[in-house]
């Protein structure tokens, strides 16, 4: 079968060679998905950007992600592990718009029912959320109607190709017709799509001054000065090289949540509700909470998914109201064993309310190291709960506690599997050396070990399986914080195997056993292989 040509060999009916239909497909896919995610991300700057379908379907994977999952990616990607995730949702997009958009030259309605689905998947993404309201689904809807007529209008500029037929059934009829395409309003269709869908991303990052907001608050507030204020603790600083400082600076904290986008609250809309099992309720602002008695703390701060040797783990300087007071006023009922936070996204911490109680320094934190909080570290305001790991403390971005039962209620990473009560585990890290080829002679083996809550009596470092060897202690701060530990070791060449052990104040000797994160904090002796020349 042969067609004819126009003059100018760009007939509206010619069909187009397999490449060249692909790149079409391809071209009318990624634009109306393009189109379809740009106006849903512009309707949820208004809305909420917790309802915008790319959020709710990323915070949807994150929570029905298995655990060993969540472990992986929490040990392969790290602080990295949301771009990671963002990264293969784009993919995911980009290969279905193009495969849509492919179908739709064949069979109009392929394209039609890709944005369906893919709009029904975020709506349901959105509406599932424990902050849902009845606008969460609006954001999919109106960008599923973009989409669809983003996808009309391409469409539209086609016309079925009478030679192109794509298949024959066994009566002889056909099956389907490729689409042709007039090459020039098809590129300035396209293009007027593509500047339109570039001016509704624009229009969301304009309209959405969460961000900013929060941050201009932030930069503003001022911290009334802390009634109490403990020395900075100079002296446990050993000052080796490649040591871990004793605290740790706010850029380098470990961040490990389930945030697919940390929550943005200004300082000015944070309230905090305490109520359940409790005599009378209390409801309060951020003005409200720093007229509070304020108190600064050095805590040591551990994620239960910290491997043995790992670096989820932390100390710095909080400033912020204690918890006992506040639970005081609101009169917690004698069977209220749990105390539920949540978060401004929803997330949940289950934390024994006995803990809370028991005169440690458990507090509701306003700054860190001097600074009111990162955005990324719970800005305005988070929980901190010494000797807890902090899936059962550490609530950031904190707006609600209830008084309840563990009974009545299972927090987030319980409902996954995760152990209800979780203090941390007596545990120490080698921090230098780690690798690499040494010269023979007198080397610092430097790290630091940590039993929150109980306090560090003694670290012992072995070298090659031999004896346990004392190592120095730096000066104890607190026992909620962090110890740092140095062993002169005199070295020589060949390969060696270097391990390190601690004791708490209760007398117990970290085991040597190793167990994996779950459900309650890796055990082990962290064991470092070094070269000496």
């Amino acid at each position: 079968m042969k067609t004819t040509r126009s003059a100018s060999g760009r007939g509206r009916g010619r069909p187009s060679p397999p490449r060249r239909h692909w790149a079409t497909g391809a071209a009318v896919g990624l634009l109306a998905a393009g189109v379809a995610i740009a106006a849903a991300q512009l309707v949820a700057a208004f809305v909420g950007e917790l309802a915008s379908p790319v959020v709710a379907v990323g915070q949807a994977a994150i929570d029905l992600a298995p655990g060993w999952l969540k472990e992986f990616a929490i040990r392969r990607f790290g602080q990295g592990d949301k771009l990671a995730l963002l990264i293969g949702i784009a993919a995911v997009l980009i290969v279905v718009a193009v495969v849509m958009g492919v179908g739709s030259l064949r069979r109009r309605w392929v394209g039609f029912a890709g944005l369906v689905a893919f709009g029904l998947i975020g709506v349901l993404a959105a509406v599932s959320r424990p902050t849902s309201d009845q606008l969460s689904a609006l954001p999919s809807v109106i960008g599923v109607g973009a989409g669809i007529a983003a996808l009309r209008l391409l469409l539209g500029e086609a016309a079925p190709a009478r030679s192109s037929v794509i298949g024959r059934s066994a009566g002889g009829t056909t099956r389907g017709k490729l689409l042709a395409f007039d090459r020039r309003r098809f590129l300035r269709t396209g293009l007027a799509l593509g500047g339109l869908a570039g001016l509704a991303g624009v229009g969301s990052v304009l309209a959405g001054q969460a961000t900013s907001k929060a941050e201009a608050s932030r930069a503003s507030l001022r911290i009334p000065a802390p009634l109490d204020t403990p020395p900075v603790a100079r002296a446990s600083d050993l000052h080796v090289t490649g040591l871990s400082p004793f605290y740790t600076t706010n850029p380098t904290f470990y961040r490990v949540d389930t945030a697919f986008i940390v929550p943005k609250v200004a300082a000015g809309d944070w309230r905090l509700r305490v109520h359940g099992m409790v005599d009378r309720e209390i409801e309060m602002d951020l003005s409200q909470l720093l007229h509070r008695p304020l108190v600064e703390r050095d805590v040591t701060l551990a994620c239960v998914s910290n491997q043995v040797g790992g670096h989820y783990i932390g100390n710095a300087r909080w400033t912020g109201a204690l918890l006992k007071p506040i639970l005081d006023e609101a009169g917690v009922h004698p069977g209220a064993d749990q105390l539920v936070s949540r978060s401004a996204d929803g997330f949940t911490v289950g934390t024994p309310t006995a803990v809370v109680m028991d005169g440690r320094d458990a507090m509701l934190a306003v700054a860190m190291n001097g600074q009111p909080l990162p955005l990324a570290h719970g800005f305005p305001v988070r929980m901190v709960v010494p000797g807890l790991y902090g899936y059962v403390s550490a609530t950031k971005w904190v707006v609600d506690m209830e008084l309840t039962t563990f009974g009545a209620f299972d927090a987030y990473w319980v409902q996954r599997g995760w152990a209800q009560q979780a203090p941390i585990k007596t545990e120490s890290r080698i921090d230098t050396p780690r690798s690499g080829h040494l010269a023979a002679g007198p080397i610092p083996v430097a790290g630091v070990a940590w039993a929150q809550h109980r306090g560090i009596e003694r670290v012992d470092v072995r070298v090659d399986g031999g004896p346990w060897q004392v190592a120095q202690l730096a000066p104890e701060d607190t026992v909620d914080t962090w110890r740092q530990w140095v062993y002169r070791w005199n070295a020589t060449p060949g390969q060696h195997m270097l391990q390190v052990r601690a004791t708490d104040r209760t007398g117990y000797t970290q085991t040597g056993q190793e167990v994996p994160p779950p459900p309650n904090g890796a055990t082990g002796w962290h064991t470092v292989i070094v070269g000496v020349g």
